[in-house]
């Protein structure tokens, strides 16, 4: 008996116009799927990929219909069974796990009710066992508390886990065939290596195929048995992962290679020309404190920064980098005047800037925008792209008819878009288009300073970098400084000028982009170099070898007011200075600054240096005393 779990062959989705003319969709693509392999289908935005996974579970978005070809799981065709027959297979044989775990979980309901939920409803599982199997899931996973972890509310985890228990729902009820549609595209790297890890395990563990769908090369070769290259609903290219990522044939497969992200490394960053160059800062944070709440003596209730101290020059990028929950999205909001401070001030051209927004002059609110990192909800979807640019235009500039019209015309072109544009809808356009039209719309506003805030994270890696290709041309035309927040380094690397590294809601290493790439590295930004995911096979179980020895990287971040925050994930922590003393800050040349107790020396010493320095001072790799 053949041990193929899912066979597609010659499928057709298409849609239809309003004069009802077919529009070809998915265009004949077949593939295989054996039982215990991992098939990935990539692409950019727009190929097809999430289309095709989902053809799996008999399942079409609206506007689409199957036109052709058949989907045979265990040899029976899901696209002709009787929709009974396919509610049955749906999260029975085969499961589904989104992109967004947030908008997966009901944050009204236990996570442990929801994990189990699906196993009971289809008769697969009693709720007993299906408890039992959810706690077996937790520890498979490596997620904390496993035995009380049901209990706990979706709000109460932390976004890598809340992801991994999106994996465990779907495992419950031991399904066939996971479908795995960009399920650590928004995560930062080191949340991302702990995700990919999970996975890889359970899946082997379970001896459970999959379907993972991403446009991430880099992640792809560490999760896939095999790989179904895709452009525009048609197979470019299939093969083993070990043939199309050392031996690509294609010449798109070849391109997407290309756009893979490169290793952070020093020398990426773009080449300043000085014409921007003023000697007051376009924006300075001094001795900045805040967080969310308010204690009775005005302290805040949870405290998220801590005496953060940034420059952005004029006409420079600053890029911010950082895990999930260190403070970088809450920095951009003290910045823009969405979140006042607790302490410190924020000067824009060397004057003092109030710190709620409320309070600010019309004139320092246009100086200042915020790009928000979803598009999708940043856009109003019942207005045309027109009404989008011209309110900043009306209301910074008064700005009305046909000068208004000229100006929305000419900023299009900035950002590389047809004049044609203005008269669509948001939905009308394509990711990467709408991310164009909300950094235009703070354009608009003709910004001295743009708080860009993960624009990047949800873009596939060809039109992440024309995104980043177009505020590179957008900083040298007009002079605007970007202040750029991103967990991927690779991707900071290549734009910013200099780079800030947030830790816990501190600044562990700041400078230029150069010199916070070479070492010596403070031993937090050494971390997240290191888990930015190589193109090579095998990489993922090399580096959690190292890592898990040095780092503690499945350790959350935690916001700590005495000593160093990185104390309990450190690799060189020095236990009774780092946990109980705030670190000093070592000045480097060129501004560049690495706040840590150890001395530059010793940040620079090699590994086997590094081990050596740990024995002299009775260290393990883990942070004193703290457990693994």
């Amino acid at each position: 008996m053949s041990d193929k779990l899912l066979e597609v062959k010659d499928l057709r989705i298409s849609a239809y116009n309003d004069e009802g003319v077919e529009i070809p969709i998915v265009k004949g693509v077949s593939f295989d799927i054996h039982k215990g392999q991992v098939v990935a289908l990539i692409g950019e935005s727009g190929s097809g990929k999430t289309t095709i996974s989902l053809a799996s579970l008999s399942y079409t978005k609206p506007g689409l219909e199957f036109s052709g070809g058949e989907v045979l799981l265990n040899g029976e065709d899901v696209l002709t069974m009787k929709p009974i027959r396919q509610r049955e297979i749906r999260g029975q044989n085969v499961a589904y796990l989104a992109q967004s775990a947030a908008a997966t979980f009901n944050p009204a309901i236990t996570i442990g009710e929801q994990v189990s939920e699906s196993a009971v409803l289809h008769g697969i599982l009693t709720q007993e066992e299906a408890d039992k199997r959810a706690v077996a899931l937790y520890r498979a996973l490596e997620l904390p508390d496993p035995d009380r972890l049901g209990f706990r509310y979706p709000h109460q985890v932390s976004g890598g886990q809340l992801q991994r228990l999106m994996a465990a729902m779907a495992l419950c009820g031991k399904p066939d065939l996971l479908v795995l549609d960009e399920p650590t595209t928004a995560l930062d790297v080191t949340t991302q290596i702990e995700v990919l890890k999970a996975f890889k395990k359970v899946i082997k563990e379970e001896n459970a195929a999959a379907i993972y769908v991403t446009h991430d090369l880099a992640v792809v070769a560490q999760i896939a048995d095999y790989i179904v290259v895709l452009y525009s609903g048609e197979v470019m290219e299939q093969g083993t992962a070990e043939q199309i990522i050392n031996n690509p044939s294609h010449a798109y497969t070849k391109r997407l290679m290309e756009a893979v992200r490169p290793k952070p490394a020093a020398g990426q960053g773009v080449e300043l020309t000085g014409d921007h160059d003023r000697d007051i800062p376009a924006l300075r944070v001094n001795n900045m404190t805040a967080g969310y709440g308010r204690k009775s003596n005005g302290e805040p209730a949870v405290t998220v920064l801590r005496d953060v101290n940034v420059d952005v020059k004029n006409g420079h990028v600053v890029g911010v980098i950082g895990e999930s929950g260190c403070g970088k999205s809450t920095m951009a909001r003290v910045m823009a005047g969405l979140l006042p401070p607790v302490k410190g001030d924020i000067k824009l051209d060397g004057k003092v800037l109030e710190g709620d927004l409320q309070d600010r002059k019309l004139e320092e609110l246009q100086k200042v925008q915020f790009v928000y990192q979803m598009a999708d909800t940043a856009l109003n979807p019942k207005q045309i792209i027109s009404e989008i640019l011209g309110r900043p235009l009306e209301f910074y500039h008064g700005l009305k008819g046909k000068e208004k019209q000229k100006r929305i015309n000419e900023i299009l072109e900035m950002v590389e878009l047809p004049a044609e544009f203005a008269s669509r809808y948001p939905m009308e356009l394509s990711g990467g288009q709408k991310q164009r039209i909300n950094m235009a719309r703070s354009l608009a506003a003709n910004p001295e300073v743009m708080l860009c805030d993960e624009v990047t994270s949800a873009l596939d890696s060809i039109v992440g970098a024309n995104v980043i290709k177009l505020l590179t041309a957008l900083r040298d035309k007009t002079g605007v400084s970007f202040v750029f927040i991103s967990h991927d380094l690779s991707t900071v690397s290549s734009f910013a000028d200099e780079i800030v590294v947030l830790y816990a809601g501190r600044v562990v290493e700041q400078g230029p982009t150069d010199e916070v790439l070479e070492p010596p590295f403070h031993p937090y930004t050494r971390l997240l170099v290191s888990s930015v995911p190589e193109l090579r096979i095998g990489w993922l179980e090399e580096s959690m070898q190292k890592r898990e020895l040095a780092a503690g990287i499945a350790r959350g971040v935690e916001m700590t007011a005495i000593g160093c925050p990185f104390f309990n994930r450190c690799p060189m922590a020095i236990e009774g200075t780092c946990d109980t003393k705030t670190a000093p800050n070592r000045d480097l040349d060129h501004g560049h600054i690495i706040a840590c107790h150890r001395t530059i020396e010793e940040l620079n010493a090699s590994e086997a240096d590094t081990n050596a320095i740990l024995g002299s001072t009775g260290q393990n790799a883990g942070g004193g005393n703290a457990s693994a």
